[in-house]
């Protein structure tokens, strides 16, 4: 059987543009298990220093701007944990286009294989997260969770709602398919193949919503089967835009029912 999933199904985002007679196409990069290492430690050492970073950042500022949150009471604040998020991700997509730009000499998009993609098959790939999403809905209502879990205790006020649900919108999708569809799956891809990259990158995103949904497992086995899916799409058509897509369609539909239920609580 081949090693290449994209043969199976038709291809759903357009070839990259044929280089002109006489250009040279950009070589791909080199991925090179050293650097992947060294990805891996960067990502993982700035995951544990970035809350630090912030609980120094707010006990400096709060005498300054007169903030009256309890450093106690920080880790159940939404705005905390959009700033903790964002403290992460912006170094992390510095060191990104760093590894691709100026280490592997590559175009930014080039290097994440963005590849082109029409009207009509980014319409089908925002219908089909909108079918993720529903899939997802249902099964929670046919089999609920017993417990309430740490993501829950964010969603305190109808303002936390609506921070974190843009925050899942605009800058999720994109951020976490950078880091496992765009960056991890093409080392694991090059140094191991192409069916390692799609389990390895879903079972690593199930892996990391886990602490948000600890104790409510339906929540999480569901998380890991989106990461499939997410993951299936990124080595079936060679190309992140498909999975970022996705992303997106599947956060936005879960975040407009969710402000659906807000509206109508009065909450």
């Amino acid at each position: 059987m081949s090693d290449r999933l994209e043969d199976d199904i038709p291809q759903l985002v357009a070839l990259p543009e044929v280089p002109r007679q006489g250009a040279e196409a950009p070589a791909p990069p080199r991925w090179r298990l050293a650097d992947l290492l060294f990805f891996l430690a960067f990502a993982s050492v700035w995951l544990l220093l970035a809350p630090l970073v912030s609980y120094m950042g707010y006990a400096a500022l709060r005498p300054i701007m007169g903030w009256q949150v309890r450093t106690a009471a920080l880790p159940e604040n939404a705005f905390f944990a959009v700033v903790i998020q964002t403290i992460y991700y912006v170094p992390l997509l510095a060191y990104v286009y760093f590894l691709i730009v100026v280490h592997y000499q590559q175009s930014f998009w080039a290097g994440l294989k963005w590849g082109g993609l029409s009207l009509t098959r980014a319409a089908r790939c925002f219908m089909g997260g909108i079918a993720l999403a529903l899939f997802t809905l249902v099964t929670l209502v046919l089999l609920p969770d017993q417990q309430s879990f740490p993501l829950e205790q964010l969603l305190t006020s109808r303002s936390a709602v609506y921070l974190l649900g843009g925050f899942a919108v605009l800058i999720a999708p994109f951020m976490e398919e950078l880091i496992f569809r765009g960056v991890l799956f093409a080392f694991f891809e090059h140094l191991v193949g192409l069916r390692f990259a799609v389990l390895s990158t879903a079972l690593l995103f199930g892996g990391l919503h886990v602490p948000e949904y600890w104790g409510a497992w339906h929540h999480a086995a569901l998380i890991l089967l989106v990461g499939v899916v997410f993951s299936l799409a990124r080595g079936l058509t060679g190309s992140l835009a498909p999975s970022v897509i996705l992303h997106f369609a599947y956060n936005t539909t879960l975040m407009t029912g969710l402000f659906i239920g807000i509206g109508k609580s009065g909450s």
